[in-house]
This record gives structure tokens, C-alpha cells and sequence, in this order.
């Protein structure tokens, strides 16, 4: 999968922030994406604190891949025995961006990225928009602001992490204790199951449906992470994960989810991304 899309939107947020979309008509914003297939969209994208940015319409590139139910990429981690944490920045402070070059760094520290996967909604610098620990250490603060626009702010939204046994746990932000046990967390939203009941964000039938990418916590307490390849509203994914069993599962993204799972034929080795979900063994 070549996730061109991914750096069309982000084209698409620059020009926003100079101008609203009624100041653009729809022939000038499809201009960016000519010569690329596309979907319609009805969702909102808000990648800064202050701005909404609508999206007419996304480019969907991508190769076939091998899919559950010919809609759901998905992935289970064990985290007592698999390597799993969180990306944002290189040494030299530098966010990663896309999955190539955090496999590519990894390569360097002589390791194999297995999974990944984007964690969570970001500014347009890349910078995480919510709770962003890694190594122990806050790297971004939660973000406890309210506001009307955004998925992210659709309350209750929540927070995934892993503690020093390697624990995975989901939240809701409100419920989130910080302590020097927490070895990695992101902050999204909305959560789409909290205590085994969806979010009210989730309707059925909804029309308003896109590409999206969440994770859960399973039964047996491994971690799925879920990206719907397809086109589908916040009912169809959240009930995806009430089917496995989850009691909480947290929305990272949508529109420009991506995931990089090699041993299913899907590798979006381009893109543009914030904080990074990675699955890594040593080479």
C-alpha cells in the first residue's frame, strides 16, 4: 500500500491554514490530487488544536493485501513477550515521519520492525496532540482541553499504555494516573468501547465513514491492533472489536491511518505520521 494520500493531506492542511474551504473551490482541491483515484469523505480532520480542515476527498493507492474479512488489517501482540513501544523521534530529535525510516533507523540499532502503525493524532509538525511517555519519560502532556471539533476531543477520550511489567492497558483520560511505572502511552480519541459499551459517537448506520485504525485490548489481555482498509462509519469499527471481546478500545486515527505488517502484504513505506505504534525483534 503507497500511501501518497498521506502527504496530499498534509499539502491539503497547509493550504487550510491560510484560507477556509470556502475560499477554495472544490475543482482547486482536487487540482492536488489529479491524476490520483479518489473516495469521498464526510469526516473532518482536525490536526491542530485551532483548526478544523475539512476533506472533499482522499487518494487511496494501494496493492491487495491479505485481510480478515476483506476489511480489517489486524495484528495481535503479546507484550509480556514481544517487543512493543512507542516511536516519535530519532537521536537527533527528529520525528521518524513514516515507517521507512523508522525501519530504517531500527536497522541501525540492529533490529527488525515486524509492526507498525500511527498512534494517535498530531500537529502538523508531527508533534503528538495528546500524552506522548516513552521510556518512562513525558515527552508531551496529556491533554485535558475540551473543545466542539475533532474526534480527538469527542469525550471520553482515552489513552493507551504499558507499565514496567508490560502490562497494556486503555483508559479513559480522566481515569489516567500518571507514575514512573508507565513505560510507553498515547493519547487519542474517541474510545470506541469503554467497559464493553461503545461510545455514543457511534451510530448505526452513520454515513459518515473512512479508513481507520484503532487498537484493543483482547480477552486474554494481548493487544489487537485493527486498521480498516475500507471505507466504514465509527458503529461498524467499534462493534469490529466488541465482537473480539474487547472491553476497551481506544480510535487513533482515521483517513490517514496506516500500518506496516510485511507478512500480510501491506507495507505503507511512505506516508507522514506523529507518534508510531512499533513491533520490533532483534537481527
Amino acid at each position: 500500500m503507497k500511501n501518497k494520500y498521506l502527504i496530499a493531506i498534509y499539502s491539503l492542511t497547509c493550504l487550510f491554514t491560510a484560507c477556509t474551504s470556502s475560499e477554495k473551490s472544490k475543482e482547486e482541491r482536487n487540482d492536488t490530487l489529479k491524476s490520483l483515484k479518489t473516495v469521498e469523505i464526510k469526516d473532518s480532520i482536525n490536526y491542530m488544536d485551532s483548526q478544523i480542515i475539512p476533506i472533499d476527498s482522499i487518494t487511496l493507492v494501494y496493492e491487495t493485501p491479505i485481510l480478515e474479512n476483506d476489511t480489517f488489517l489486524t495484528y495481535i501482540v503479546d507484550p509480556k513477550k514481544q517487543n512493543l513501544k512507542l516511536y516519535w523521534k530519532d537521536d537527533k530529535n527528529t520525528a521518524f515521519g513514516n515507517f521507512q525510516n523508522l525501519k530504517t533507523w531500527l536497522e541501525s540499532k540492529k533490529q527488525t520492525l515486524v509492526f507498525a502503525m500511527n498512534a494517535g493524532m498530531y500537529l502538523p509538525d508531527c508533534a503528538p496532540l495528546g500524552l506522548f511517555i516513552q521510556n518512562c519519560k513525558t515527552q508531551r502532556p496529556i491533554n485535558k482541553k475540551s473543545s466542539s471539533y475533532g474526534n480527538f476531543y469527542s469525550k471520553p477520550n482515552g489513552v493507551f499504555y504499558i507499565d514496567s511489567a508490560n502490562v497494556a492497558v486503555i483508559c479513559k483520560t480522566e481515569d489516567f494516573i500518571a507514575n514512573k511505572k508507565i513505560k510507553y502511552a498515547t493519547q487519542s480519541g474517541p474510545m470506541l468501547l469503554i467497559d464493553g459499551k461503545m461510545h455514543s459517537i457511534c451510530k448505526a448506520g452513520s454515513s459518515s465513514t473512512v479508513i481507520r485504525n484503532g487498537v484493543g485490548i483482547l480477552p486474554d489481555n494481548n493487544v489487537i491492533f485493527v486498521m480498516a482498509v475500507k471505507e466504514i462509519n465509527f458503529y461498524s469499527f467499534a462493534n469490529y472489536f466488541k465482537k473480539l471481546g474487547c472491553k476497551n478500545a481506544l480510535y487513533l486515527d482515521g483517513v490517514i491511518s496506516g500500518a506496516y505488517l510485511p507478512e500480510k502484504n501491506w507495507t505503507d513505506n511512505d506516508g507522514f505520521f506523529g507518534p508510531m505504534i512499533g513491533v520490533t525483534t532483534n537481527r
